[in-house]
């Protein structure tokens, strides 16, 4: 493996040319002792091929999310992408300076403090320890342990571990960021400082390698996705598909999600009409008219197995069916429509409102309201209707809807319609941000009681 200054390409950040990687897998210590001890060179162990062939390139600038099922490969691969340990065939090369975070605490010497392993890990990145005793009051105040900074890291939680690797892979300044699971530890705080930092990046323009199983962290800041199944590369491509991809190998269905996919012919959405009424039109028709809603958004991200289908939805505020705008302070309705192509069991809508830029305002499902979830048969349909008081900061957001079956505690996927559709608030002069809380104030001459009183 090699990694180099200057690749052929200067636009490819990170290049993985058929890599592969085995593991020697005995059944006891007492196999390895023989096997090494042997005369003959008996074998005792089993091999096993935890990467198989796999080729990629990673652009500058890119955040690529790396999905895949336990065991798949994808710590193996980071791994070797940041010389952790070599490849057993292939190569890597990296371009630039590359910061990782990947096992807890990997790469500290537990009997050294908190402060002692971010000046060695600065120099194991190429940082002089000048330059990190300069960098050190940033990291300890982004880690934010107190006295722990000063303690040997063998007494330090998981969550002062973590604090301290990301804080110290994200001061020596990387062109490439490589996370491996580690924000999913630490108070909410933390976490937000992590993403905060994060976003940063991607405005600085750095290539960024994340390794998570939160589908919706990813579809938020990735570029591309690459899925690993069983040691090899199942998929790569745009975030939402790869999503898909991801979904389809945990609950399978693939062939329903490229159905999903497909427009609606011309011929057939000339036959649908917008609907005139919200409850009464619902139960009137099964076909797909998402797309004749005057709010629609074309270029909505769709995601799911297709077992249940969102096929249609409306908003009514103030008394009015999909109005240009919603009015301030008024009683809102959203109702969701879904057929279900299927028979299934714990079965929950939800719905999230987010900006421009993708920022969740809120969101809530059935699951969360903890109210009791649909189980249909196949051929029904069903219409769930969300009340709530607008609320938000006037202007533009967009509209999530989707559908998700729970199985054995994980999200099951059916169909999630992301950014559907426009929504307008009407103006809320004098606030800004995404809320309105309808703060009063109240001015207290506190100089009355003391003239008073003089």
């Amino acid at each position: 493996m090699s990694y180099s200054k200057e690749p052929m390409d200067q636009d490819i950040a990170i290049s993985v040319r058929q890599v592969s990687k085995k593991f020697r897998l005995f059944n006891s210590p007492k196999e390895r002792i023989a096997e090494a001890l042997h005369p003959f060179r008996k074998q005792y162990h089993r091999e096993f091929w935890a990467l198989k062939d796999i080729s990629f390139d990673i652009y500058r600038g890119e955040i690529v999310g790396i999905l895949g099922k336990n065991g798949s490969g994808k710590s193996t691969l980071l791994q070797i992408v940041c010389a952790v340990m070599q490849p057993t065939e292939g190569k890597v090369e990296v371009s630039g300076r590359i910061s990782a975070l990947l096992e807890l605490g990997a790469g500290f010497n537990p009997e050294f403090t908190g402060r002692e392993n971010v000046i060695l890990n600065g120099s194991i990145m190429g940082v002089s320890r000048q330059e990190m005793l300069q960098r050190l009051p940033a990291i300890e105040a982004f880690a934010d342990i107190g006295d722990f900074f000063d303690q040997p890291v063998k007494t330090y939680s998981s969550g002062m571990f973590v604090r301290v690797a990301f804080a110290a892979a994200i001061h020596v300044d990387p062109e490439i960021l490589v996370v491996d699971e580690a924000l999913s530890v630490g108070d909410s705080k933390f976490q937000h400082r992590c993403f905060q930092r994060i976003r940063e990046f991607m405005e600085q323009g750095k290539t960024i390698l994340v390794v998570s199983h939160s589908t919706d962290t990813l579809l938020r800041i990735c570029h591309r996705g690459i899925v690993f199944d069983s040691g090899k590369l199942s998929h790569i491509g745009p975030i939402a598909s790869a999503v898909n991809h991801y979904q389809n190998l945990l609950f399978g269905s693939p062939d329903a999600v490229e159905k999903l996919s497909e427009p609606a012919s011309a011929d057939e959405k000339n036959k649908v009409e917008v609907s005139t009424s919200v409850i009464g039109a619902l139960s009137d028709d099964t076909r797909d008219k998402v797309s004749e809603k005057p709010n629609y958004n074309s270029h909505e991200v769709r995601l799911g197995s297709g077992a249940a289908t969102i096929i249609d939805f409306d908003l009514m505020s103030a008394g009015v069916i999909n109005p240009h705008e919603i009015t301030a302070q008024s009683e809102t309705e959203l109702i969701i429509k879904i057929r279900f192509n299927e028979a299934l069991a714990n079965t929950s809508v939800g719905f999230a409102l987010v900006t421009i830029d993708g920022t969740y305002v809120f969101g809530t499902n059935m699951f969360l309201m903890q109210v009791p979830l649909i189980n249909a048969k196949a051929g029904s349909c069903y219409a769930v209707r969300f009340k709530f008081m607008s609320r938000l900061a006037g202007g533009e957001y967009f509209l999530n809807v989707g559908c998700n079956q729970l199985v054995d505690g994980t999200d099951k996927f059916l169909d999630v319609r992301r950014s559907v559709a426009r929504i307008k608030f009407s103006d809320t002069p004098g606030i800004v941000g995404f809320v309105d809380l309808g703060v009063v104030h109240e001015v207290i001459d506190l100089n009355i009681d003391r003239i008073c009183s003089i």
